[in-house]
């Protein structure tokens, strides 16, 4: 019985924190001499992951519109790297030449318009990265799984898609036009 009342006891002791002493938001303070319970920001201070100057990077729109050129340089590597993400998260549904017949198309989810679509071979590179940040129609947005850069790797991976699937023999150099057609040697 005494045991018992000693748990009533300790536990009409305890003090959580929403019952502890603090101040609210913009109260007054004796503690400190300026009489506010809020400190100021140390000057140039910038709060974690809220301070994006570059928007047509960070955002991919300049002035509220999509950017109409990739604000990254374009190499070899960056499209290695935005074929290999646009492998792991936009193949299921766009398939890996972009016409929208993925696996979940196949398994009987909606089909995505192709990239090969004359709307989307003229969108903005800013227009991508808006619809892969926030999501379309049935898209989710992938901002959480895909970083910025990456994202600006798959849509210039999306380029060279755009590219390869309608590239016109106009568009080959002169001097390559011969070999195209030809096996190459010792095959």
């Amino acid at each position: 019985m005494a045991a018992l009342a000693l748990l009533f006891v300790a536990a009409g002791c305890r003090q959580d924190m929403q019952d502890q002493p603090k101040y609210d938001a913009d109260a007054a303070s004796t503690f400190f001499a300026d009489g506010r319970a809020n400190r100021p920001l140390v000057p140039g201070t910038v709060a974690h992951g809220s301070f994006h100057e570059d928007t047509a990077y960070f955002e991919g729109k300049k002035d509220g519109k999509p950017v109409a050129v990739l604000p990254v340089a374009l190499s070899p590597e960056l499209i290695t790297r935005g074929r290999e993400r646009y492998d792991i998260y936009c193949s299921p549904c766009h398939d890996r030449t972009g016409d929208g017949n993925g696996m979940i198309v196949q398994r009987g989810m909606r089909r995505p318009p192709s990239f090969h679509i004359p709307r989307l071979r003229e969108a903005a590179p800013g227009y991508f990265f808006d619809v892969i940040s926030n999501g379309y129609g049935i898209m989710l947005n992938y901002r959480a799984q895909v970083s910025v850069e990456d994202r600006w790797a798959i849509i210039a991976y999306i380029r060279a898609l755009q590219l390869s699937q309608n590239a016109l023999l106009a568009d080959v150099p002169a001097d390559q036009r011969a070999a195209l057609g030809q096996p190459a040697a010792g095959h």
